[in-house]
């Protein structure tokens, strides 16, 4: 039986395993909805393409597949970009299909015409156009293995309307005729014996566990190998969540607004061990500043990271669960002495420079907020951040207990990421309560879609820290540009609690502390999409701090 080419493309993601897309239909995807219409796929409609491109994110940070958006040609497929961009940054599969003029008319600048492919090139894992329906089956295959296979990523699939009309025979294909497929991981483990020896003999180890410990599902295999080793594990602001933040070799997260002790055991270290991590400037400070006593092990299945930004002495290409199995044995044999020693000294850095806690005024302080979080949701939740402050106190204060449950824009910074992303986790990991941090300014990126979470009735609890600034702005004028805080601070706001009842949604004010947990705990318990708006202090920065092109070790504690 013939099918048109758009319903050979939802044949296809059927057959990929795909269960849910968000998007928004318009001109040249109108043959494409129609055959969503007829498609068991849900299809999820968001009221911005930006939206969906985070919600599609958010789907594949939660529940670890391919996360799908649609938007239409034009500004629908622009709109996508920043959600593109922000999975390239962070690794997600997705997959971003987008309508196009058709064939005869491209480069002719018809209505809404964009060449998404150019304008996407830098920040995909790969792109194609769609020419014909009978090639449609082992494209979406083919796009569906490169977002996934090894370091994931987005992949844009470009859609000319004419081809979406087009006749044609729906055969399943196999990626294994694809000449992008590859049999096995790439693995280069000649640096084994000298990576086992130096971990074996070091007196100070510190391991960087960073997003590919999340990506490749190596959990067990971090743990085991912290724990059978006794060796410390700090976290980049992606990796949290990797080790559970109380375990016992747990340091917190290094960098910029590293935990102290975090900061100052790298800069002490031997041997730094660093697990699927690119070591970007937010990790290690000034880089000729970073680890500079110790001998830099790099684990990673991209061979474009190593020495990209910090020279490693050994480095691993591989699945870290593979690498970590292997070391834990043959790097056994270490001087169990020297590592609690080590410990201990580490310990009594965390006791010298505690995370900060101001003292109750009154004022509700952010660590409140997130500390009254935990101890009612008890980590059984996913919790996602909006860009700024918030995300910096989330990452030092939030015990995070599991893998995949702390979710957040790291490399691209994305305001206006969190909204969205939780209606992708939402759809991932029904069974979780989903808890969305935002700042005030963040939260105004993408706040239409409080609009989705009611059609939905998604029990999704937002939380506002309202500093009545772009807080994180804000703090660099007051400590680098002697206070000159140049469109930073609101002259007014908007009422957060309005906006969401006019929504549809439940929300309400918390300003007392001492009814604080009182008011999460009415959250969490009220069935379906809650908004609570609590101001805090526009004085509170985030500490610890290292200034730009400093290293960690001269951070503001």
């Amino acid at each position: 039986m013939e099918l048109t080419g758009a319903e050979i493309l939802m044949k296809s993601l059927e057959d990929e395993g795909v269960e849910t897309i968000f998007g928004i239909p318009g001109g040249t995807v109108i043959p494409l909805y129609d055959a969503i219409y007829d498609s068991p796929i849900k299809h999820v409609l968001v009221r911005h393409e930006q939206a969906a491109a985070h919600a599609a994110d958010g789907f594949s940070r939660a529940g670890g597949k391919i996360g799908v958006c649609v938007a239409t040609s034009g500004p629908g497929a622009t709109n996508l970009v920043t959600g593109i961009a922000t999975a390239h940054m962070d690794s997600s599969p997705m997959l971003a299909i987008t309508g196009q003029v058709a064939t005869d008319s491209i480069g002719t600048d018809a209505f809404q015409e964009a060449h998404i492919l150019g304008i996407t090139l830098p920040v995909v894992k790969h792109s194609m156009q769609l020419r014909s329906a009978e090639e449609i089956p082992q494209m979406i295959r083919d796009a569906c293995y490169i977002a996934s296979a090894g370091r994931p990523g987005p992949v844009v699939v470009d859609f000319p309307v004419d081809v979406q009309r087009e006749k044609g025979v729906y055969a399943r294909a196999e990626v294994e005729n694809s000449p992008c497929y590859r049999a096995e991981l790439p693995e280069d483990l000649s640096g084994m014996d000298e990576a086992a020896g130096l971990i074996r003999c070091a007196k100070r180890p510190v391991v960087i566990a960073g997003n590919g410990v999340n990506i490749s599902g190596a959990f067990e295999q971090l743990k085991n190998f912290s724990e059978k080793l006794e060796l410390l594990v700090a976290t980049s602001l992606l990796g949290k969540g990797s080790l559970p933040s109380a375990h016992i070799n747990s340091i917190g997260m290094v960098g910029m607004h590293g935990n102290a002790a975090a900061n100052r055991a790298l800069d002490k270290a031997d041997v730094v061990v660093v697990v699927g991590s690119r070591l970007s400037d937010r990790s290690t400070g000034k880089q000729a500043g970073f680890a500079r006593d110790a001998s830099v092990i790099h684990i990673d299945l991209d061979m474009a990271e190593i020495h990209k930004n910090i020279d490693a002495d050994v480095s691993l290409i591989g699945d870290a669960r593979k690498i970590l199995d292997i070391l834990t044995g043959t790097a056994a044999g270490h001087d169990s002495a020297a590592r609690r020693a080590w410990r201990d000294v580490v310990r009594k850095m965390e006791e010298d420079e505690p995370l900060h806690r101001e003292a109750n005024t009154g004022e509700i302080y952010p660590w409140q907020v997130i500390e009254a979080l935990d101890e009612v949701l008890q980590g059984e939740a996913i919790v996602i951040t909006e860009v700024g402050q918030h995300q910096m106190w989330a990452a030092l204060y939030h015990n995070a207990r599991q893998p995949r449950r702390f979710l957040t824009s790291g490399g691209l910074g994305t305001m206006g990421f969190g909204i969205p992303a939780s209606i992708g986790a939402h759809f991932a990991k029904p069974e979780l309560p989903i808890i969305c941090l935002a700042g005030d300014g963040s939260a105004m990126m993408n706040i239409q879609e409080l609009d989705t979470y009611a059609r939905y009735n998604l029990p999704v609890k937002v939380i506002v820290l309202d500093n009545n600034c772009l807080g994180m702005v804000r703090q660099w004028q007051q400590l680098f540009y002697h206070e000159r805080f140049s469109s930073t601070i609101y002259s007014r706001q908007p009422d957060f609690v309005k906006i969401a009842q006019g929504m549809g949604i439940e929300a309400f004010k918390a300003e007392d502390p001492a009814l604080l947990r009182g008011a999460i705990e009415r959250a969490v318990a009220t069935p379906g999409p809650v908004l609570v708006h609590i101001p805090i202090p526009q004085r509170y920065n985030v500490f610890p701090m290292v200034p730009a092109g400093a290293a960690l070790k001269e951070m503001i504690v």
